[in-house]
């Protein structure tokens, strides 16, 4: 009967409480060599050597409960410090998703800032050479200096709650066209061909804010490659949600092909290759997988596919 508070003091209990379990019930089982009731019919049987046998069996239970003890302890703290190795991972992988959201937001924000920049040298430019500032050319400043500040502000909205500054509910295909039609007055320049197919009424979801800068960013680079013609086409069911972007540039480059998708891989003069790479991780993140097809008459095919579950409004409740 003494084994049973033991074994559970072990398993349960930290080191010191064993210890101090496996001396008590050591002590009790001391006590019961000098102050028991004799049971003739079974003692008997032992003759003169009964109190060998006891003390044979008091040896056995001090050897069994002092293993019991010392393999329960080393055990009960390798469990605890696997435990809390597991937490500290945890806890860092938490931390990398942050600064993963953070550096697709800041990508995609590099990219959008780079439209509105780029009109504002030009115009300063023109401005210096005329020694001219017209209305308009200040109008056009204006403008863009509004959109460089809404920019940094939804970013900076986005770095403390990444998921709660996701956006409200929307069906899957309002949320396709919005993304869509914003980047595509984003991109003025661009000719964006854009085809929705799938069961309607859609499924309502919530979108990360991460997801859609990661789409930003693809479509982003299928512009740099072939701003006059870039497609879309988007297709989802009840399950997952597929997004082909094509281009008509210049295809992968034979030297990136198994690269695309790593850090510091670019086909740009200027580029760092942190914004696909970014993409990749937050889709894979996500559940998604993406691919990068060569196309047979110039041009890639970006094919994202998403599982749609964890973004559906009932996931949340």
């Amino acid at each position: 009967c003494y084994w049973l508070p033991l074994m559970i003091t072990a398993v349960t209990l930290p080191g010191k409480y064993v210890w101090v379990m496996m001396f008590l019930t050591l002590f009790c089982y001391t006590l019961l060599l000098f102050y028991n009731v004799p049971m003739p019919a079974m003692h008997g049987g032992h003759g003169g050597d009964f109190r060998l046998h006891e003390i044979g069996m008091w040896f056995g239970f001090l050897l069994s409960a002092t293993i019991i003890a010392v393999f329960a302890v080393r055990m009960s703290n390798s469990v605890r410090e696997r435990d809390r190795r597991i937490a500290d991972l945890h806890s860092q992988q938490l931390h990398q998703e942050h600064i993963l959201a953070l550096g697709t937001l800041a990508a995609g924000a590099a990219h959008e800032l780079g439209t509105p920049l780029s009109t504002m040298a030009v115009l300063l430019n023109d401005m210096d050479q005329s020694h001219a500032v017209t209305d308009k050319n200040l109008t056009t400043l204006k403008d863009q200096v509004k959109r460089c500040k809404s920019i940094l502000g939804s970013m900076s909205a986005a770095a403390g709650q990444i998921r709660a500054e996701s956006g409200s509910s929307k069906q899957l295909d309002h949320y396709l066209k919005e993304l869509l039609d914003d980047w595509r007055e984003m991109r003025v320049g661009v000719n964006l061909k854009y085809q929705l197919n799938g069961p309607l009424p859609s499924m309502a979801v919530v979108i990360d804010q991460t997801i859609t800068q990661a789409l930003i960013n693809i479509l982003n680079n299928a512009a740099d490659a072939s701003p006059n013609d870039v497609h879309v086409y988007a297709e989802w069911t009840q399950a997952d949600l597929r997004v082909e972007i094509l281009d008509s540039g210049a295809g992968l480059a034979s030297e990136l092909k198994s690269d695309i998708g790593q850090p510091m891989h670019s086909t740009k003069q200027d580029g760092m290759g942190l914004g696909l790479f970014l993409s990749y991780a937050t889709l894979q993140r996500h559940g998604g997988t993406v691919q990068l097809i060569d196309r047979q008459h110039n041009g890639v095919l970006c094919q994202i596919d998403l599982p749609l579950k964890p973004f559906m409004t009932d996931s949340f409740t």
